[in-house]
């Protein structure tokens, strides 16, 4: 039997955490460790409890998601952050994204979705699939202006074209399965790809690749 996906609560609404937990406790594949009311107690317990997603809010006392973000992908880069709020501000959602976080929903998203969010990043995969995140994908692209030929050198990020394959998909929210299984690749040649993107990229997440495909033309936002 699979292991279920340990779940960790970061927000200062009592109630949403509390609605939180009744929907999630329902879901087969899913349990939650853990609850925090802040950030410091996010980073706290995600130490403790070592969660394998941390449904983070942004705006909270003591210590921001954000900040609480950043903490943890220093401290425990195997944890994945996603963020759950009521801001749709794009700053933010830069912000949150560069910070670490794997994916960023609305807090009126629908139940099915909040569950399939956290499936996907477990998978590692990259969830933005709202309209704010939408928008500012665009707007990366647009200041990456001309779309721009990478396997030919026009960066100083040099990707192969089996490379940028798996950029494009890593954009679209793919998890290493479902990239092996449309490449006809082994999981593990997908896994030694992304290795190498992050290192030709310097970066060391997904969400980061994603902001770079919008921004140097290799995705489009509302792309599936």
């Amino acid at each position: 039997m699979a292991e279920s996906i340990r779940v960790l609560l970061c927000d200062d609404q009592t109630l949403m955490r509390q609605g939180l937990r009744l929907l999630l406790d329902g879901e087969g594949d899913i349990r939650v460790v853990g609850e925090a009311a802040d950030g410091v107690e996010g980073v706290r317990l995600a130490h403790s409890l070592q969660p394998h997603v941390v449904l983070m809010d942004l705006r909270m006392p003591h210590l921001d998601g954000v900040e609480a973000t950043r903490q943890l992908r220093a401290e425990l880069p195997e944890v994945r952050v996603l963020v759950l709020t009521t801001y749709g501000d794009d700053v933010l959602m830069q912000a949150a994204l560069r910070a670490g976080a794997v994916g960023y929903l609305l807090k009126d998203a629908e139940p099915a979705d909040i569950v399939g969010a956290i499936q996907a990043v477990r998978r590692g995969g990259v969830w933005l699939q709202t309209p704010g995140a939408a928008a500012l994908l665009e707007r990366l692209a647009q200041q990456g202006g001309q779309r721009e030929r990478l396997e030919h050198g026009g960066n100083d990020v040099r990707l192969t074209p089996r490379e940028i394959d798996v950029v494009r998909l890593i954009a679209r929210g793919w998890d290493n399965r479902q990239i092996a299984e449309h490449l006809v690749v082994s999981e593990a040649t997908v896994k030694t790809h992304i290795n190498n993107i992050f290192a030709k990229m310097e970066v060391s997440d997904r969400s980061q690749v994603v902001i770079y495909a919008y921004r140097h033309g290799l995705a489009r936002a509302g792309e599936a």
